[in-house]
């Protein structure tokens, strides 16, 4: 008997670390925007084409929300989500898994301003 607990016990820690291992799903803040992000030499970025610079203190989340150095993103171009702080500089950006790119998104405050968001759904719906 205690050699088949030892066997039932020795499967279920194997199957810990794999249940750990599966992605979650993260909610992404209603007042971010839909955009992309060619970074160059920090804190020097292109969003959607027009220069822009990183915040200090700013914070970028790869698809498994670990934060990324903006050094180490130099020269890529990925799409995002983001948020600007009081002074217009980029604070937040989240680079998107491909089920995140599948749904709608605002990408200028006028579309977020005219959008309504579907906190069940977590969705814009556009008018």
């Amino acid at each position: 008997m205690p050699r088949c607990l030892s066997m039932v016990l020795a499967a279920a820690a194997l199957a810990v670390p794999a249940l750990a291992c599966a992605q979650v799903t993260r909610t992404l803040p209603v007042n971010s925007l839909r955009g992309e992000v060619a970074f160059g030499q920090p804190p020097e970025v292109l969003l959607n084409g027009q220069p822009m610079r990183l915040a200090p203190g700013a914070r970028i989340r790869d698809p498994q929300g670990m934060v990324q150095l903006s050094g180490a993103l130099a020269g890529q171009k990925l799409k995002v989500n983001y948020t600007v702080d009081p002074y217009g500089l980029l604070f937040n950006v989240w680079i998107l898994r491909p089920e995140e790119l599948a749904q709608r998104w605002p990408t200028t405050p006028k579309e977020a301003a005219t959008w309504t968001y579907d906190p069940i759904n977590f969705t814009w719906i556009k008018p």
